[in-house]
């Protein structure tokens, strides 16, 4: 394996939005050769069409024996799945890496049957839009996009750096290292938590109104934008998430209730200091 320049034989696994998003970065990038693995037939040939792809098959096989790194954009059960089901057709040396928003279980469950001449790298692209599929596709999704890796004791050197040098040239801006653990913990707060804010927004709206779509602006989009979510996706993150995401929504429902006392009791100073301690939190998360 070549990878000084990024002269390597990818295969991506899942062809949809951050699947074909690969695609499309890794493009210009000089692989030797992308090869596409999707269960649906359209999408690899919109692949194919799109010239993202030399190559698309319908599932894996013996052909991974002649692949150097593995990206598995799939659903957590699914990426362990397709792992186990072929990690006997790899070389030794390819490596593996995932793109799942949720660590803890994908690692331990494929680190637990993963012979030592495979190297799985837990990887975490902090990128996405609210389109699904193929079609939604773009290779501007990881511009200035934040990527996460999660080694354990297994991994090395060599594949971290690969994984990390692979998410700088795809337009990643920052490569942070954290365990899997806090990972999931850190996650939760920050997308988990956000996308349940935003579905419970739209879910509280009394559909008797009259259409409130003339009366939005930029807050109440930019609050609710992940809302339009992929239900299938979302409810086994949350599911398999959900001792720490429970934990995360209490926390929150403190904070609204702070803010809803000091409303019904018009304590004005309270608010104030509510909303000052909000902004300036922002205000630090902005500057880093």
């Amino acid at each position: 394996m070549d990878d000084s320049d990024f002269k390597l034989k990818v295969a991506i696994v899942g062809m949809g939005l951050i699947g074909g998003s690969y695609a499309m970065a890794l493009r210009p990038l000089n692989t030797e050769q992308v090869i596409g693995i999707d269960n649906d037939k359209n999408t690899l040939e919109s692949a194919l069409n799109m010239g993202i792809i030399d190559r698309g098959y319908e599932r894996g096989g013996s052909f991974l024996k002649e692949i150097d790194l593995i990206i598995i954009a799939l659903y957590p059960k699914d990426t362990v799945k397709f792992v186990k089901d072929n990690f006997k057709y790899l070389k030794s040396g390819a490596i593996i890496t995932d793109t799942s928003g949720i660590k803890q279980c994908v690692v331990s469950e494929i680190n637990s049957f993963l012979p030592e001449r495979l190297e799985f790298v837990p990887g975490h692209p902090m990128a996405g839009n609210e389109f699904k599929g193929i079609a939604g596709a773009s290779k501007d999704i990881f511009k200035d996009a934040n990527y996460i890796i999660t080694p354990t004791a297994k991994n090395t050197s060599r594949g971290i750096n690969l994984i990390g040098k692979m998410a700088r040239k795809i337009g990643c801006s920052n490569v942070t290292c954290i365990s899997p653990e806090r990972h999931d913990r850190v996650i939760t707060f920050t997308s988990q938590l956000p996308h349940v804010i935003a579905v419970s927004l739209m879910n509280s709206q009394d559909q008797n109104e009259e259409n409130i779509k003339s009366f939005t602006g930029g807050s109440f989009r930019d609050a609710t934008r992940v809302a339009q979510i992929n239900t299938s996706l979302w409810t086994e993150l949350f599911t398999m998430n959900s001792d720490i995401l429970v934990e995360e929504i209490e926390k929150f429902e403190e904070s609204i209730n702070l803010l809803k006392k000091a409303i019904i009791s018009k304590d004005v100073d309270s608010i104030k200091n509510i909303f000052e301690k909000a902004s300036s939190s922002r205000k630090e998360l902005v500057k880093r």
